[in-house]
């Protein structure tokens, strides 16, 4: 096993996915942006939509050098299984749809008002009452039920790593901009794994939504 992860190429792989996810965690952050604001005063406007348009593009280099360094497989998901993977990809992309009605999708993509310094409303969707960040829960469902060789594991655990800092990170950013709702809906829900011992109920969820 330790093989596996001194390669040049996993090696490559792995520290090619963490600049990325530094990089994305840079330029999401509120210091980084009010410098570039305070540098360039025209620049809110656009930014959101440069932000998603620059973390679209270095995406895909990224996937191409993963891509370049297959090799033999680890696991693959064959015959009945691999229908199983397929109702799981339709279920996550189906759990991505219902849970983005919680969000402005314009001002997420930038494509409405673009940056703001009002602080964010807690958009709730029917899966937030079992996990705070559905949408890093759902990527990591969907990461771990591809098909796996030596370089999609090196980026699975490289991607799993940031989205773990990232939901921490974010946690960390909604607490400090909606305090005390947030810390009440923090130690009451988990973060990316559901616990049925710990949820929201639906009167509770209600309550929380229309705060």
């Amino acid at each position: 096993m330790s093989s596996l992860f001194f390669t040049p190429s996993t090696l490559l792989i792995t520290l090619a996915w963490a600049l990325y996810g530094a990089l994305h965690s840079l330029l999401a952050s509120h210091p980084f942006k009010h410098w570039v604001f305070s540098m360039w005063p025209g620049s809110a406007q656009y930014y959101r939509l440069s932000y998603n348009l620059l973390a679209t593009g270095l995406l895909l280099p990224l996937l191409a050098i993963t891509e370049w360094a297959s090799d033999d497989w680890l696991w693959r998901w064959e015959g009945r299984w691999a229908w199983v993977a397929h109702a799981i990809t339709a279920l996550v992309l189906l759990g991505f749809m219902w849970s983005s009605r919680a969000y402005d999708m314009r001002e997420f993509l930038g494509l409405d008002t673009g940056y703001t310094t009002q602080p964010p409303r807690l958009g709730l969707s029917p899966l937030h009452r079992w996990v705070r960040h559905p949408w890093y829960a759902l990527g990591l469902i969907w990461l771990w039920t591809r098909d796996m060789d030596s370089a999609r594991l090196a980026a699975a655990l490289t991607i799993s790593a940031y989205i773990w800092v990232g939901a921490y990170l974010e946690d960390i950013k909604l607490e400090r901009e909606l305090g005390e709702r947030y810390r009440d809906y923090r130690a009451r829900v988990p973060g990316l794994i559901p616990r049925p011992w710990r949820m929201l109920s639906r009167a509770e969820f209600e309550r929380l939504r229309h705060q």
